[in-house]
């Protein structure tokens, strides 16, 4: 009960020097509200409210119709405008997409000559560009095969193609980029906050007075552990609840709770790695310069950005071996996918017990450099 104790009172400490750097609050403040809230909005990967413009040289109900296809959310409304405006309008970047229609459109579509219809897109737009062309091409096929098989009884397809899109009905890119932020923000704050405690207290003499006290390494990195995962964890829980599903009113599928408890497992593993690194650091900067090294891979490679089965093999392998893989696989499936213990608790297991091993590689290193100080 002594080492509870000792644990529970110099977490208590950790948290009083944690709440006085405003620094580090005020990170953990940004990463889990304003952090999220730009991700989640500004890094859009799907067409809305393109700017669109048809040049009606036909004036035919046909090429009406085409006109009127365009809709909100995808496009805006159709602003009509004259063959010779499109080359001024496009270069000032007025429109992403011109659609010019030409004289007698409806005349040689209906006389089976294939007339030539032109779309004008700006490509600076990338990510526009890219997929309102193609949904232009199937507007514009759509309303002419509708045309055609009511004017002149020619039969639609017999083949009706239903995509069902589970669990983003809308490929919303929001929905993704919020929770993978979340995520990621985790696995930075936790290595950085524990790193920085250990530096920190280096940096002010106070792990001296530490060590000649009658505590134990693992006493010491365990209430860190414990004060800085408690940090995180509650900010997590905040940002699921008020920023993701309040703010950017964003469904969660599963279950909170479940994906918390992941969280409070992971934070043994990240904060691991932080104890670690701030007992190799000499210094801040130092210590910065190894985060670097630790959390990009680990960012990039955990499967949050791109998927383990668009790496080589032989890398998805290898990233089995990292907490932080499974970390985002059980949070894709309980937040996006709604799955349950019963689905996720092989991934829960491999966390702890890889977070275990790191957590005792972090104490032997932590000790060596304990008793280097005395």
């Amino acid at each position: 009960m002594r080492k509870v104790a000792n644990i529970y009172w110099l977490g208590v400490k950790e948290l009083q020097s944690f709440l006085r750097d405003y620094v580090l609050l005020g990170l953990v403040v940004y990463s889990f509200s304003l952090a999220v809230i730009l991700q989640a909005r500004s890094n859009s990967q799907e067409l809305n409210n393109g700017s669109l413009a048809i040049a009606d040289e036909d004036h035919s109900e046909l090429s009406r119709r085409i006109g009127h296809a365009f809709l909100p959310p995808l496009f805006q409304p159709a602003q009509a405008i004259t063959e010779a405006d499109i080359v001024p309008l496009m270069n000032r970047g007025r429109y992403t997409f011109v659609i010019d229609i030409p004289p007698n459109f409806q005349r040689d579509v209906l006389g089976g000559r294939r007339p030539q219809l032109q779309v004008d897109v700006d490509a600076t737009a990338m990510v526009q560009a890219g997929l309102g062309a193609g949904y232009a091409q199937q507007i514009i096929d759509t309303e002419i095969a509708n045309f055609l098989s009511r004017s002149e009884g020619v039969p639609l397809s017999t083949v009706n193609l239903d995509v069902l899109i589970s669990f983003n009905p809308n490929i919303t890119t929001a929905w993704f980029t919020s929770v993978m932020g979340i995520i990621n923000n985790v696995t930075m704050l936790a290595i950085i906050l524990a790193g920085a405690a250990i530096v920190r207290e280096r940096e002010h003499g106070t792990m001296d007075h530490l060590l000649v006290m009658p505590l134990t390494p693992f006493e010491i990195a365990m209430s860190k552990v414990w004060a800085n995962g408690l940090v995180i964890t509650v900010a997590v829980a905040v940002c699921l609840y008020v920023v993701v599903k309040i703010v950017l009113g964003i469904p969660i599928a599963g279950s909170i709770p479940l994906f918390m408890i992941g969280v409070m497992i992971y934070l043994f593993f990240a904060t691991a790695i932080g104890i670690f690194l701030g007992a190799v650091a000499q210094s801040m900067p130092q210590l910065g310069l190894l985060f670097m090294l630790v959390f990009l891979p680990m960012n990039l490679l955990s499967g949050s950005n791109t998927p383990l089965e668009s790496m080589p093999a032989w890398l998805a392998a290898a990233m089995q071996a990292s907490p932080s893989t499974h970390f985002v696989s059980f949070a894709q499936s309980i937040l996006y996918r709604g799955a349950g213990f019963n689905v996720v608790w092989p991934e829960f297991l491999l966390v702890a017990g890889i977070g275990g091993l790191f957590f005792g590689l972090a104490i032997l290193r932590f000790r060596s450099v304990a008793s280097q100080v005395t």
